[in-house]
């Protein structure tokens, strides 16, 4: 079964070529793209698609790789043994009561092949991709305290999504298949949004991406507004009940939008935008 997309997310032709590339070659597939276009709901929808559970393992800086696989909890083991009577020895004796397993484990274990969500691997430290090569390569991993090595039951269908904070190892994309989500166009734009407001009217539609590609195309912003913000700020317009005409500008020019807080998102873009705004209607 191959993945054709969904009804609740529109993924490119390439982007669903990548999946099933990702799945014949059994190579974990790693995701980057902007903030905010979709890469971890595509490891929700791939799962969902081809009916299997989703495993998801959401990065920290302080994140390490080991506690993907397991972790012994030695404090609480001496904290029992402190605190055991003779009913309680035997679980301080039992060293097993004390590994919890980690995402990695319990994918390794399911009784069915699995999708596993390994979210922004880039925001740990650079050690964190090589500490896990084995481990992903293999598909096994040794427990030091109980001298046991597992072995994944089924190779899981593994989503790495980066948003390039940090440069990965050679040797971890090695082992990758990569694929770089592009910004949406006008049309894939408006069928995403088809998706999330069916019954949006088309011509606040046109005017919306007419305004948001204009922001977007600001040249010097810092941080760029994504597919996700023009959702949030679609949903403001509807409940605000803004109309089409309030988003025309009467000669053109480019006009300070409504609601723009949800898609400018720092002083200096705002002042950047503002300032274009001005500068337009001086020249008139």
């Amino acid at each position: 079964m191959k993945f054709e997309g969904s009804d609740q997310y529109i993924a490119t032709a390439d982007l669903m070529l990548a999946v099933n590339a990702a799945r014949t070659l059994q190579r974990p597939l790693l995701v980057k793209g902007e903030p905010g276009t979709g890469k971890t709901m595509l490891a929700e929808e791939v799962a969902q698609a081809l009916g299997i559970p989703l495993l998801q393992w959401h990065i920290k800086s302080t994140t390490k790789a080991q506690q993907g696989l397991y972790e012994y909890d030695a404090v609480s083991r001496l904290r029992d043994s402190q605190l055991a009577g003779i009913e309680g020895s035997e679980k301080v004796r039992n060293i097993e009561n004390y590994i919890v397993k980690g995402v990695l484990w319990q994918a390794f274990e399911a009784d069915q092949p699995v999708a596993l969500l390994i979210d922004e691997i880039d925001k740990a430290d650079i050690e964190f991709p090589n500490d896990l090569l084995r481990e992903i390569d293999r598909m096994e991993f040794y427990v030091y305290e109980t001298r046991q090595l597992i072995k994944a039951r089924h190779r899981p269908l593994v989503f790495i999504t980066s948003n390039n904070e940090k440069e990965l190892p050679d040797a971890f994309l090695r082992r990758c298949f990569f694929h770089y989500i592009k910004f949406p166009e006008a049309e894939t734009m408006q069928r995403i949004v088809d998706v999330h407001f069916p019954g949006l009217k088309k011509e606040l539609l046109a005017a919306a991406l007419k305004t948001f590609f204009e922001v977007r195309g600001l040249p010097g912003l810092k941080k760029k507004p994504s597919t996700s913000e023009l959702l949030d700020w679609l949903k403001l317009l509807l409940a605000e009940d803004i109309s089409a005409e309030a988003l025309r500008s009467p000669d053109e020019r480019v006009s300070i939008p409504p609601l723009v807080g949800a898609l400018l998102k720092n002083e200096q873009d705002l002042t950047l935008f503002e300032k274009l705004v001005f500068m337009q209607r001086h020249n008139r």
